[in-house]
């Protein structure tokens, strides 16, 4: 007689008992997948639905890597790159573009880390879960983040999936080991810290508001925090994103990122510190006035020795790029018919957008 073939509630029972066990999902992993580890799809938290197996369509559209948002156009970065077996995502080269900086202000600490995150390029770039994902990574920079001026850039050097992948800051209250055997948005999940998500989501306090698009694979993420003035602002492919929080004078922050995704990776490729000084001030409203170029230093007629001096010090001031205009900005039939007054006004006021957007939390 021939056996009844199993139902699908009792493969799900099944599954839900094998991924409690890390050493058995080589049994239950598809060929491709094997060398890719786990997450979305097979991940298992106390919030998390039932798992799906695998010959179902991906339930989770996290479990897809974003694509389309890379900061260039390398063939590394292009959905070309991409294949039905997982493993090839980490064998093609790393792309190097935008990473121009010779000093870095902070690194990754590598004695303030989750146990499943290893270090490399000078404690830059940061892989989490280097074998097979059963929870959520995290790491902070190596130095607290004083008054002045910090801005640094995250590169998305893997790619982009799963539960969550996050940038943001946080005190030095931030557990960064809690969720180990959880998948979660660590990162906002308290009052202590704040968190953009690759899907675009702001995080705090445990709640979570629609603040950017996507960012994916070769996606600069650029944080500013302004002690002076209080204010965390984002950038996205060095664009403003907007003012993510408000208010955080007398507060003592280190620069954060965590993943739950296999294999994935993140790379420091700048971060810069400036005290806030008149010097600050002025360029920093320099580049107010001249949102349109790319380096406001190239179209400033100053001297040779001092646009060193200010490339070397405030450079980063004077690239950051608070013009929105190119933000997913309408269609083009809605724009196309707008009138010659209103095209004048835009450049002025998309500046002044990026200052009055504020999340809720201040």
């Amino acid at each position: 007689m021939a056996r009844r073939t199993r139902n699908s509630r009792a493969w799900r029972f099944v599954l839900s008992g094998v991924q409690r066990d890390a050493d058995a999902w080589a049994l239950v992993l598809p060929s491709g997948a094997e060398g890719w580890g786990y997450d979305s799809s097979w991940q298992h938290s106390d919030s998390d639905s039932e798992p799906e197996y695998m010959s179902l369509p991906p339930s989770i559209p996290s479990a897809v890597p974003v694509t389309g948002e890379s900061y260039c156009d390398c063939d590394s970065q292009g959905e070309a790159s991409f294949c039905s077996n997982l493993r090839t995502f980490h064998k093609v080269k790393d792309c190097q573009c935008g990473e121009d900086d010779d000093y870095f202000d902070w690194v990754w600490d590598d004695y303030s880390k989750s146990s499943a995150t290893e270090l490399s390029c000078e404690s830059r770039k940061v892989n989490f879960h280097t074998e097979y994902s059963c929870g959520t990574a995290a790491i902070r920079g190596n130095k607290e983040l004083a008054d002045g001026q910090h801005f640094w850039e995250i590169k998305m050097t893997s790619p982009v999936y799963g539960t969550d992948m996050m940038v943001g800051i946080g005190t030095c209250d931030v557990n960064l080991d809690k969720y180990r055997h959880t998948f979660c948005s660590l990162l906002g999940k308290d009052d202590d810290s704040w968190g953009l998500s690759y899907t675009g989501l702001l995080h705090h306090k445990g709640d979570k508001v629609h603040f950017s698009s996507r960012f994916g694979q070769g996606s600069i993420i650029g944080v500013h925090l302004d002690t002076w003035h209080g204010t965390l602002t984002f950038f996205k492919n060095r664009k403003c994103i907007g003012v993510a929080a408000t208010k955080l004078q007398n507060k003592k922050f280190y620069p954060m990122a965590c993943s739950t995704a296999a294999k994935s990776s993140m790379k420091v490729i700048r971060s810069c510190f400036s005290p806030t000084s008149l010097q600050y001030l002025c360029c920093y409203q320099l580049r107010q006035l001249l949102p349109e170029y790319i380096d406001t230093l190239e179209v400033l007629p100053v001297p040779p020795g001092l646009k060193h001096v200010l490339q070397n010090k405030l450079g980063w001031v004077m690239a950051m790029k608070h013009n929105l205009k190119d933000r997913e900005r309408p269609s083009a039939s809605s724009s196309s018919s707008s009138s010659g007054s209103d095209s004048e006004s835009s450049t002025s006021s998309d500046a002044e957008a990026c200052q009055r957007k504020r999340c809720r939390w201040t």
